[in-house]
């Protein structure tokens, strides 16, 4: 088994596409639209198969409250397959800007991580 995809729930579906394949090596499919839903979406892809879909409707707040839903998750880690690489993209990430969380280190458990914000506060942990 392993994870398909992961979905945010997202305010500025261009900022967030941006921002993505900005920091990641990543594909997006081509945008998808629902003119009944006012739905739009992209699915960035990884060189694994694993994909991020990032989603949006205009009434995104009203939909999440009436549908008792919460916009984004608690956080999703990112391998990016060395320390120096954790390194290199949290200082890419802070020095464009954004919130780092954490910066990187080696916690208790062992793991090498860093923990940044995208630009709508979704965590992400870098990871080797």
């Amino acid at each position: 088994m392993k994870i398909e995809h992961i979905a945010i729930w997202t305010l500025d579906l261009e900022k967030m596409k941006r921002f993505y394949l900005n920091f990641f090596d990543l594909k997006s499919n081509e945008k998808y639209y629902n003119p009944q839903k006012e739905f739009s979406s992209y699915f960035l892809s990884f060189e694994s198969g694993a994909r991020l879909e990032l989603m949006h409707r205009p009434d995104i707040s009203e939909f999440i409250a009436q549908n008792d839903l919460k916009l984004g998750l608690t956080h999703f880690a990112i391998s990016v397959g060395s320390k120096e690489k954790v390194d290199l993209i949290t200082e890419l990430v802070q020095k464009s800007g954004f919130d780092i969380i954490g910066e990187p280190r080696t916690t208790g458990d062992g793991y090498y991580e860093s923990v940044i914000s995208d630009p709508e506060g979704n965590l992400i942990e870098l990871t080797i």
